[in-house]
């Protein structure tokens, strides 16, 4: 495993870390609690100290945290998130910091937290949305400053909303802000145009998510796939979704002359080939994808010719919306 500071921060990542929403049995049918925390060891065995989890992830917080307590001596680094105080996501504009992220809600969401997860501190800190409107507006930041001072957590952070990542450019200016979690993969490189630069300049940490596109840049994708009703990813991959997902994945495996079961690896290496980026967190909640996504961290870029044809890939849209 080979590792990247996040930003200016001090704090040590591993390129590869585990995005912990779909162990939460939440939103992602089919993960049981033995296998995760499986997952999770045989994450941590091949190097991984970056996790990253969320209040609204159902379980999560607290089988990660029975994981990283029972690898204490392994200084696994863990991220969580803060929800908005109105339940509203992403935020419509006009909002009020107050109403989203007062301190008061801020600091009662990382007590239940910690309670959950059975930790005594988060080595970051994020909120689960953001928009640019609210900097330099609030008590938001005054209630982070008082976290860090107490050894509550090491560093703040936010989750760009889906999809918006030139909504976070102002934060990122302003100094107050130590990471940003942005959705970043083959298909939305919007990030690559203004964010990363940015917080290449400005020395803030870069966490991508969704790098695989919710399992649409793993290849298993098809016309004829579904998903139970239950299941986030019905929505996700509702109507001809994923006829155009398999189109557009077997187009950038016949460009780049690859095994089709090789679109996942290829996906992650994408993300990794910036140097603004810290660490990528794909969701693994069997010990198969955990062997098979920290392989990848091998040192191995992707060229320059692969990466030009990578960059014609680029299609904007939202499964989200």
């Amino acid at each position: 495993m080979r590792y990247r500071e996040l930003g200016r921060s001090g704090l040590s990542v591993s390129e590869i870390g585990y995005g912990a929403w779909g162990i939460g049995e939440s939103s992602w049918v089919g993960a049981t609690e033995d296998e995760s925390v499986r997952a999770l060891h045989r994450a941590v065995d091949l190097g991984v100290n970056f996790i990253d989890t969320a209040r609204g992830y159902g379980e999560s917080e607290r089988i990660v945290g029975r994981v990283v307590r029972e690898r204490a001596g392994d200084d696994v680094r863990v991220a969580t998130k803060v929800p908005p105080k109105n339940g509203v996501w992403p935020p419509p504009d006009g909002l009020d910091p107050a109403e989203t992220f007062p301190g008061e809600h801020i600091r009662r969401s990382l007590e239940t937290s910690l309670r959950s997860s059975g930790l005594d501190h988060f080595d970051v800190l994020q909120f689960h949305v953001w928009s640019d409107d609210w900097v330099g507006r609030g008590d938001w930041l005054e209630t982070i400053a008082e976290l860090k001072q107490e050894g509550k957590i090491r560093l703040f952070g936010v989750s760009v909303n889906d999809h918006q990542p030139d909504n976070a450019l102002a934060l990122v200016r302003s100094g107050a802000v130590d990471s940003v979690q942005v959705i970043h993969n083959i298909f939305d490189q919007a990030p690559a145009d203004a964010l990363l630069p940015a917080c290449e300049e400005h020395g803030v940490g870069v966490i991508v998510r969704v790098a695989l596109d919710e399992g649409g840049l793993t290849g298993r994708i098809t016309a004829d796939t579904t998903f139970p009703e239950s299941d986030w990813r019905n929505r996700y991959f509702r109507g001809d979704r994923p006829a155009q997902v398999e189109q557009r994945v077997a187009a950038i495996v016949a460009d780049l002359g690859i095994a089709p079961d090789e679109i996942a690896e290829y996906a992650l290496r994408f993300v990794l080939s910036s140097a603004a980026v810290s660490t990528v967190i794909p969701g693994m909640r069997t010990v198969r994808n955990v062997e098979r996504n920290t392989a990848v961290s091998d040192g191995r870029p992707l060229t320059a010719d692969q990466l030009a044809v990578l960059a014609k890939h680029r299609w904007q849209r939202n499964f989200y919306a």
